[in-house]
C-alpha cells in the first residue's frame, strides 16, 4: 500500500505536540498539519467541503453535521474537554444576576450551535429550571452546518459580544471568559459549581473530538484505527493529564458525556433524535478504545 499524505487540523494541544511536530509517526502515513487559530475556524470547511482527511471537531457540531447526512466519521478521541461554568458572564451595572435570572433576558453567543453554548444551556436548563425559549439569543456567527436554520437575532456586523456586554446591549455572554473587572462569573462561584456537577454526575464535558471523512474510513479503515492509535500514545506519552481526565479516549470513557451532549442537543432543537451512542460511530471506529 502506498504511504497515504492526510491534510489534518489540530489544536495546540500538549497532548498532541509530538504528533505535530513529527516526533511521533506513523508507519501507514504523514499527516500535513494546516493551522487554523482559533482551531473552530477550521470546523466549517471541514462540514461544508470536507475540507481536510482528519480534523479536530467540537461534538455539537458533528452531532448537527450527522444529522445533516455531512460524510463524516467520529473517532472516540477527545482533543479538549472542560467545566463550562466559568464561561458566563454578566455585567452586574445593571443589577445582579444569577442563572435562575435569564428568562427575559438578552443573552450574547458567538453562535447559538456552540458546543459551550449548548453544554451551558443544558446547565441551565436541567439544573436551574430555566426556560430557554425564554431568553432572547444574540448571535454574531453563522452556524458550521449550513442547513440549520438560525432564528435568532444576529447582532450587528461590527459588534463583539463582550463590547455588547459592557455597553449594556445584553445581559450576559455565555461561551466567554474575560479579565475585566466590570463583568461577573454568572454562576457566584464556579469552580464550587463545577466540583459539584461532577460529584453528581461523574462527567467532564467533552467540547472537541476528532473527524475523518467517511471516503477515509471506506477506503482505509487501517489508516482510520492509525490515526486513532497515533493520538493515543501521545496522550500516553504527554503523562497524566490531570484527574478527572479532560481528554477520555475510547467509547467507554467518552459515553457519559457523549450521552448527555446528545440529550442536550436534542433538547435544544440542534438535532431531530437522540442518537445511541454506538450511532456516532462507524464500523471502525466502533471497535476503537
Amino acid at each position: 500500500m502506498d504511504r497515504l499524505k492526510l491534510k489534518a487540523v489540530l489544536g495546540s494541544h500538549p497532548h498532541v505536540q509530538a504528533v505535530k511536530s513529527g516526533a511521533l509517526r506513523s508507519d501507514l502515513f504523514d499527516l500535513d498539519f494546516i493551522e487554523y487559530t482559533p482551531t473552530n475556524t477550521a470546523f466549517k470547511p471541514m462540514v461544508r467541503e470536507q475540507a481536510f482527511d482528519v480534523c479536530e471537531m467540537a461534538i455539537v457540531t458533528y452531532l448537527m453535521a450527522k444529522a445533516h447526512g455531512k460524510p463524516l466519521v467520529l473517532l472516540p478521541a477527545t482533543m479538549m474537554g472542560r467545566f463550562q461554568h466559568s464561561y458566563a458572564l454578566y455585567n452586574p451595572k445593571k443589577g445582579k444576576l444569577g442563572p435562575s435570572d435569564l428568562e427575559g433576558k438578552r443573552v450574547g453567543i458567538r453562535s447559538f450551535t456552540t458546543t459551550t453554548g449548548a453544554w451551558i444551556r443544558g446547565i441551565l436548563a436541567n439544573d436551574y429550571g430555566v426556560n430557554l425559549d425564554k431568553i432572547k439569543w444574540v448571535t454574531f456567527e453563522d452556524p458550521h452546518v449550513a442547513e440549520y436554520v438560525d432564528t435568532t437575532e444576529r447582532a450587528p456586523k461590527d459588534k463583539k459580544v463582550l463590547q455588547m456586554l459592557l455597553d449594556g446591549e445584553v445581559d450576559a455572554a455565555l461561551g466567554e471568559t474575560s479579565d475585566d473587572p466590570k463583568l461577573k462569573s454568572l454562576f457566584p462561584d464556579p469552580a464550587a459549581e463545577a466540583a459539584k456537577w461532577y460529584a453528581g454526575r461523574g462527567i467532564v464535558p467533552v467540547n472537541h473530538l476528532v473527524v475523518v471523512t467517511e471516503g477515509l474510513a471506506k477506503s482505509r479503515p487501517d489508516v482510520v484505527a492509525g490515526v486513532y492509535d497515533l493520538l493515543k500514545r501521545n496522550k500516553a506519552q504527554a503523562g497524566p493529564l490531570g484527574n478527572p481526565d479532560f481528554v477520555p479516549f475510547g467509547i467507554e470513557a467518552n459515553r457519559k458525556p457523549l450521552e448527555l451532549i446528545v440529550d442536550y442537543a436534542f433538547q435544544q432543537g440542534l438535532i431531530p433524535r437522540r442518537y445511541a451512542v454506538e450511532e456516532l460511530f462507524d464500523a471502525t471506529t466502533r471497535g476503537l478504545n
